[in-house]
């Protein structure tokens, strides 16, 4: 069954390029807001953030969880780890310092970096998303 790539769905993503693919969806799908108006527009709330490390954690799951259904959190976590990694990867050109301790923090500054420069849109996130999806599918982790 394929994943749906809706804000609503309860369908979480437990692969790095499913993630970024279902991130990709979720940004053109939110748009993209930059400073003060990142939750802003309609349909957007705090569980639906307007930018890309946003978009990542709503497509990992992040508020979207059902209490009736149970997920492998574990695989989940990991798997959304590794498409942060690929993703900072993707946008610097180069391996984002994965064997040092703070490489989580070292990834997020990456993508938070890459995602404030002025005029980013939705349309450079997904691709970058489905860039980084397609590297995703050929890694070995």
């Amino acid at each position: 069954m394929p994943t749906r790539h809706t804000p609503e769905s309860i369908v979480i993503a437990d692969t790095p390029a499913a993630i970024l693919e279902w991130a990709a969806r979720h940004i053109e799908h939110v748009g993209i807001h930059q400073g003060t108006r990142l939750f802003a527009g309609p349909g957007r709330t705090a569980t639906l953030p307007c930018w890309p490390r946003g978009a990542l954690e709503v497509a990992a799951g992040h508020g979207r969880g059902a209490a009736d259904r149970t997920y492998d959190w574990d695989r989940i976590d990991l798997a959304r780890v590794q498409a942060f990694a690929i993703l900072a990867e993707t946008l610097t050109g180069h391996p984002v310092a994965a064997d040092d301790p703070a490489a989580k923090a070292l990834h997020r500054e990456a993508i938070d970096r890459w995602s404030s420069e002025p005029g980013r849109t939705a349309a450079d996130a997904a691709h970058a998303f489905r860039t980084a999806a397609a590297r995703a599918e050929h890694a070995l982790f």
